[in-house]
């Protein structure tokens, strides 16, 4: 393997990591707040259709992320309804979402459209396109720095560098504002933030929100930037490995980063080498097509005892009078 083939490879992970770290960090809001969301892969899923109708529509992938980010907030209205005002099984909303995004997508898809539950192939200005950073041409020949940030670096699509800018900003939300120390506070004593005069309510519903928005960003990028375009559940357990990688990474946001990519690499692998040669042993295409799942299921085999959850996660509130 040379050294171009791995920064494909890198390339390849970077990009199929950003809508898993959009989702893991969508999570990690969610549940810092004591709000368990298993929805995330229907709200992505949500978001990846309305944002590619409305980019095919109107043809502009800018107004297909607005409306993205609106179908999942949607959901994440839905969410929040149901397990902060009704103080409802947080893990059945959830399900709920994931089957309701599942079957809706489809319906409407095929209403609006007819083509079977997608939506048309998005082109030009309906799909975020890929930016050149600046120096990338003329420093592409040099030697290892060069194909590092012309090829890897540079050329993605501006919904990858938000993604990587949202690692450094939630970290600084979480742990250097007033609103971070409250979030993390009513997900692990939320009687002693209502104590402090603070509504445990609004904080769940402003973390439920961001994890709308994220998700919403995440789905875009699906169906706006990655593909061209909606088709039939095209997150493919995405929302689910986030999930995995959330506990894997124990609710921080730089281990988040590591474990997205992890399993955007894997991916990235199977992508790259669908029948894998290791010496006088082939591994099936089946196989490593299976390899970012086979892992989720070992992460929550063996990391769901250690990793400690927020103490009042998945707990509705009642308030003592």
């Amino acid at each position: 393997m040379d050294f171009n083939t791995i920064i494909q490879i890198l390339d390849s992970a970077v990009r199929l990591m950003t809508p898993l770290l959009l989702a893991c960090l969508a999570g990690l809001y969610s549940e810092r707040s004591g709000i368990f969301d298993i929805g995330l892969e229907g709200k992505m899923l949500m978001a990846a259709f309305t944002a590619a109708s409305v980019a095919y529509v109107t043809g502009s992938a800018w107004l297909g992320l607005l409306a993205g980010i609106g179908g999942s907030l949607g959901l994440s209205l839905i969410h929040g309804v149901a397990s902060i005002t009704f103080m409802g099984n947080q893990l059945i909303s959830g399900v709920a979402i994931n089957f309701l995004a599942s079957g809706l997508t489809v319906l409407l898809g095929q209403k609006i459209f007819g083509l079977g539950g997608r939506t048309p192939s998005l082109e030009g200005p309906a799909r975020f396109s890929e930016i050149t950073l600046p120096f990338a041409d003329s420093i592409r020949n040099a030697p290892i720095i060069g194909p590092i940030y012309a090829d890897l670096i540079s050329g993605h699509s501006i919904l990858v560098y938000i993604a990587f800018l949202c690692v450094p900003l939630t970290w600084w939300v979480l742990n250097r504002t007033r609103f971070g120390l409250r979030l993390r506070a009513v997900g692990e004593n939320p009687a002693s933030v209502d104590t402090a005069g603070v509504s445990v309510a609004r904080l769940r519903y402003a973390a439920v929100a961001i994890c709308g928005i994220l998700c919403g960003i995440a789905g875009a990028y699906l169906a706006t930037s990655l593909s061209a375009g909606f088709v039939k559940e095209m997150t493919a357990g995405r929302g689910f490995i986030a999930l995995a990688a959330l506990i894997f990474a124990k609710w921080r946001p730089w281990s988040a980063l590591f474990a997205t990519f992890l399993f955007g690499l894997l991916e990235a692998i199977a992508n790259r080498y669908p029948n894998l040669d290791i010496g006088p042993i082939t591994i099936p295409s089946m196989f490593m097509n299976a390899l970012p799942y086979i892992l989720t299921v070992i992460i929550l085999a063996g990391f769901v005892g250690r990793a400690i959850p927020p103490r009042a996660g998945g707990e509705p509130y009642v308030k003592e009078r």
